[in-house]
């Protein structure tokens, strides 16, 4: 080979190399987590990754007697350890409280998903987010009052038919549960501490393998107990395998308990989790989980009013007007006119799943009137976001001001994850409870004496 071929060869590979890494080159973040906050955060431009930004924090437990950090004014407490990957808390009347001890199914060895769905699961099983799955709703008692649960029992589990239990509601006389595969309830006295009944399925829900977004919540609503409010996130992150699989996903659902039939109530919501009334307008809210591989500034995840019959975008459209290139068919700009603009943006990849409206809790005026969100933090960002508990101010039924730390500390000195906080649950002393899947444990945030 002439030495002129060499040269070519050599500036080929060149430009190659080159392509290659700005094919996969990092995005790390270029705006604050504040800024692309509230209710006008800074939408940036995108910049599409290849390959996912990965810095997922390892997940290594908390050292003995290490607690996270609550705001001033605040006290937090070991409700109670030694649990499954805890997710999702229900209170009950008498002051008991319910957990899931839940994760999402293990794919079958032919479900597919593609290299991006491959580097994703390798990094969740460093996230501490890819334990298998215990299928079971615990039930905790504390008898003598002192904030600690000291009695536990079984409440549910595989053999009454659980199959990643996570959303649970009280409703006359039933504990519904939302498995990942169907809406099911089982007769339920307050104060049982064991159920036998099988469930009986209210209606199914959308499973397909690999399945994404495997959280399905439960709310009732106020005015009717008939009527049953589910969340369902995506099968992926836009649509990438087709819509058919997206079947009555990335929505909520109203379903209709005595005729065992469910409407779309609203679209477009990639992963919506948490649910709660807003206790001032009695109208219905959740928090959202965006889509990634956009950078690390985009896109917010976010809190909404959930409006019937609204479409907040997901796949083709997010944050009410930005069209996403990458979904075929492409969006227009005609339909981001019938796109609803989401209330309040809760930061970039926080991966906020928990919320509770503070109208019962009694942690002082600072925390009151608005919305608790557990953030379970961010896999694909750098700097990483979310880890932590915040608090969203309410003004006439509307999200509105700053986001306020409520309980910090869940990452190390050296970045790893003690901890990832998930649900929020209001506990009958008017404390706030933190499901902690990666310590195992449920905290307890009250007020400082």
């Amino acid at each position: 080979m002439n030495r002129s071929r060499i040269v070519m060869v050599i500036f080929a590979l060149l430009v190659l190399g080159v392509v290659v890494w700005l094919m996969i080159r990092p995005h790390d973040a270029r705006l604050s987590v504040e800024a692309v906050t509230g209710q006008t955060p800074q939408i940036s431009s995108p910049r599409e990754e290849t390959i996912p930004m990965l810095n997922v924090a390892e997940a290594v437990g908390w050292p003995e007697e290490a607690m996270p950090t609550p705001a001033e004014g605040l006290a937090v407490n070991l409700f109670a350890d030694g649990l499954d990957h805890p997710r999702w808390m229900l209170t009950l009347p008498n002051g008991d409280v319910l957990v899931a001890e839940t994760n999402g199914q293990p794919p079958s060895e032919d479900s597919g998903g593609g290299i991006t769905a491959w580097i994703a699961g390798r990094m969740m099983r460093r996230a501490g987010a890819a334990v298998p799955t215990a299928d079971r709703i615990t039930l905790l008692r504390d008898v003598d009052g002192d904030g600690t649960a000291d009695q536990r029992s079984i409440l549910l589990d595989r053999e009454n038919g659980l199959f990643s239990p996570f959303g649970m509601a009280l409703s006359e006389g039933y504990l519904y549960v939302a498995n990942t595969n169907a809406l099911v309830r089982f007769p339920f006295t307050v104060g049982e501490t064991r159920i036998e009944a099988g469930a009986e399925t209210i209606i199914e829900l959308p499973f397909t393998e690999p399945n994404g977004h495997w959280t399905r919540n439960v709310v009732v609503s106020p005015e009717d107990p008939n009527l049953l409010y589910v969340s369902i996130g995506s099968a992926t992150n836009i649509g990438e395998n087709g819509r058919a699989i997206e079947e009555n996903r990335a929505a909520v659902i109203e379903v209709n308990i005595e005729e065992r039939r469910f409407r779309i109530y609203a679209g477009g919501l990639r992963n919506p989790v948490g649910l709660d009334w807003e206790p001032e307008t009695g109208r219905l809210f959740t928090v959202v989980n965006e889509r990634d591989m956009l950078g690390g500034d985009l896109v917010p995840d976010y809190l909404t009013e959930v409006a019937f019959g609204a479409n907040y975008g997901w796949p083709g459209i997010y944050w009410g007007r930005y069209i996403d290139d990458r979904v075929v068919p492409m969006a227009t700009a005609q339909q981001t006119q019938y796109t609803r603009v989401p209330d309040y943006a809760l930061g970039p990849h926080t991966a906020s799943l928990g919320l509770e409206f503070s109208e019962n809790t009694r942690l002082g005026s600072r925390f009151s009137g608005g919305a608790f969100i557990g953030q379970h933090g961010s896999w694909n960002r750098r700097p990483r976001s979310g880890y932590k508990v915040v608090f969203v101010g309410f003004e006439n039924g509307r999200p509105a001001g700053a986001m306020t730390d409520v309980l910090t500390g869940f990452l190390n000195a050296d970045g790893q994850a003690m901890g990832r906080p998930v649900g929020v649950m209001t506990d009958a002393t008017g404390a706030l409870l933190v499901a902690d899947d990666v310590g195992n444990r449920i905290w307890r945030v009250s007020r400082a004496r």
